[in-house]
Order: structure tokens, then C-alpha cells, then sequence
């Protein structure tokens, strides 16, 4: 594509590189100029105009814009149409974000030309949630280097939504001496409000002593009632793979994936399963409503995408989240919780 000033008598047909206004009138930046719009400028005392002229093989913004939106989008997501060589993309359905990361990097390391922004992979979206933008720099781009981007988004798309799907969930809360039904309660109001997304509630509450053997029975109890997930909540907090909630896993016949994740909140998290459903034992925010890394993995189950123990440690990176005002120890003694 040739850019720049070319005398008046050569811009028939052009691409106008900005907004040209002539008195009330105004030439909007990527209109194709017409013979009325040179005679105007001519007029106006001008005898160049600055334009972008395509060369053979090059293709419009908005065709190239397209053409890679289809390529890089996998199932659940629509388009919208595309305009000034860009193509938004929106979730069709609930659910969790998956991009392939360093395939994008790969496409934006093509041309300065194409660029293609998501959101974060693994990050929940909600339906109709803008979720990536194609974007064509120059009013066109070459059929060549077109041809390069789409090669780098190969045969499988790069970006997709893995819908929420509706589960049949068990909540099972231990018991001490001092925690207030009141606090369960509200637990698993909250926990109704993190399974929303997937019109999913919570099917059965059961509440046992803080004993492993009680909570295997439980455990067992649910799944052999058709539960597809348990949510175990520890009247005290796991703080060891030996402790009440992973013995009880085992106990029930299952495993444990993972004790422990890099997110604060959030460390003491415990993922395993039982009879193929997986089994939570929640860290202690899981009881407030605010972000935590609880959230992190139950999105991932309701999206049904197994969590293991690398999806896990690999959560750092970004995994220092706010604080809430239901831990003990705020990191700043000085501070006290924070809203």
C-alpha cells in the first residue's frame, strides 16, 4: 500500500488518510474520494491530498479484519461486524476464556499491521462480554502478510469459550464447637451466588462432625446421590495433607491432586476427586463473596476443565489478590482489614 500526498488529479478513488473539513462539510477519514470530493478541496485552495492507495494483492482492512476473526475464534463466540479494519469478538454463552497465548504472540509478531487483544486465558466471562478485538492498522494489508497471520492461527482457533455447564453440586460443612449455623449459612448463600453463572445451587447440604471418617460418609453419601461436585468447607482451616479433609478424601476412596496454590487468598486450597467427581476442600475465603482462589477453580470445574496439580502452581503469576476482611492476619499488621 502506498502512503502519502499525491496531487488531486491522482486521488480519484483514494482512501482519505484523515478527516478533511471544508467549511460545513467534512471528508471522513477512510472514505474513498469521489470527483465532488476533489473539486471541494481543489476549491478550498488545496492541490494535494494525503491518501492511501492500495497496491495488487493488497486487501482492505475490514475483509482482512474479518477473514482472521473467523480463523482465530473456536466455539461460543460471535462477531460483530466489522468496521475501520476492526472485528470485536463477544461470548455467547457463560463460561471460562481459553486463548492459546503464545500461538497470539506468534500472529502479533507477524506485521505491525495485524494485532489481535484478548482477555486473560482462564478468566470467566459472562454472555455478550466483549473478549478480543481484531484490529488492521493501515487501511489495508498485503495478501501476503495476510496470508502469514492466518498460517500462524493454524487449524485450531486460538481463542474460545468453554461454557459453564449446570451441575449437580454437595456442599459438605464440618463441625466444632463455636461455629454458629448462621456462618454455614451464609457460606452456602455465597456459594449459591458462585454457581449462578452455571444455573447451578447447591443440591445438598450436609453438615457432620470435624471428623474424617463422618466427612468420607458424607463424601460418599453425595456422590452416590448423583452429585457431580463436593464442596467440603473445614470448621478450622487444612494446614496439612495429613489433616481432617484430605484423610476424609482418601478415607472415601479417592486422591489428592493438590494441596496448596500460590493465590492469596487462597493457599489453603485442596483439589482431589473421588469416583471421577472432584472433591474441594475450600480455604477459608471461600466464605466471603470477594475474589479468591477458590473462585479460580471452581470456574474451571463448572466449565469442565480438569484442574491438576501444574494448572495449580502455575497460578502465581498474578495470583496477589486484595485483601478481605475474613482473614485473621491481615499482610499488614499495621493496616487491619481491608473493605
Amino acid at each position: 500500500m502506498r502512503f502519502g500526498p499525491v496531487p488531486l488529479d491522482q486521488a480519484l478513488d483514494a482512501v482519505s488518510a484523515h478527516s478533511i473539513r471544508i467549511g460545513e462539510r467534512v471528508i471522513k477519514k477512510g472514505a474513498r474520494l469521489t470527483a465532488d470530493d476533489l473539486a471541494a478541496i481543489k476549491a478550498d485552495g488545496r492541490a494535494e491530498a494525503i491518501v492511501a492507495i492500495s497496491d495488487e494483492g493488497d486487501i482492505g482492512e475490514d475483509e482482512a479484519a474479518e477473514r482472521l476473526a473467523i480463523a482465530l475464534s473456536g466455539g461460543y463466540i460471535r462477531r460483530d461486524h466489522p468496521t475501520t479494519g476492526r472485528n470485536n469478538l463477544f461470548a455467547d454463552k457463560a463460561g471460562v476464556l481459553r486463548v492459546d497465548s503464545h500461538a497470539i504472540d506468534r500472529l502479533n509478531a507477524v506485521d505491525e499491521a495485524v494485532t489481535f487483544a484478548t482477555l486473560p486465558d482462564f478468566r470467566a466471562v459472562e454472555r455478550g462480554e466483549m473478549i478480543a478485538t481484531v484490529k488492521i492498522i493501515p487501511f489495508a494489508v498485503s495478501g501476503l502478510v495476510l496470508e502469514k497471520a492466518l498460517s500462524e492461527a493454524g487449524a485450531l482457533p486460538l481463542i474460545e469459550v468453554k461454557p459453564f455447564r449446570k451441575l449437580k453440586v454437595a456442599a459438605v460443612s464440618t463441625l466444632l464447637p463455636g461455629l454458629k449455623p448462621s456462618v454455614i449459612n451464609k457460606t452456602l448463600a455465597v456459594l449459591e451466588g458462585r454457581l449462578e453463572p452455571a444455573d447451578s445451587t447447591v443440591d445438598f447440604d450436609l453438615r457432620v462432625p470435624h471428623e474424617a471418617k463422618d466427612v468420607a460418609d458424607a463424601i460418599n453419601l453425595a456422590i452416590m446421590d448423583g452429585a457431580d461436585l463436593v464442596v467440603v468447607y473445614g470448621a478450622s482451616a487444612i494446614t496439612d495433607r495429613r489433616d481432617v479433609i484430605p484423610s476424609a478424601i482418601e478415607l472415601a476412596g479417592g486422591r489428592i491432586e493438590h494441596f496448596g496454590m500460590p493465590v492469596d487468598p487462597g493457599n489453603l486450597m485442596l483439589v482431589g476427586e473421588v469416583e471421577g467427581r472432584p472433591v474441594l476442600g475450600a480455604p477459608g475465603c471461600a466464605r466471603s463473596p470477594k475474589e479468591n482462589g477458590f473462585d479460580w477453580v471452581l470456574q474451571r470445574v463448572m466449565a469442565g476443565i480438569p484442574v491438576k496439580r501444574a494448572d495449580l502452581t502455575s497460578m502465581g503469576v498474578g495470583g496477589l489478590l486484595m485483601e478481605i476482611v475474613q482473614r485473621g492476619h491481615p499482610r499488614d499488621p499495621n493496616a487491619g482489614p481491608q473493605d
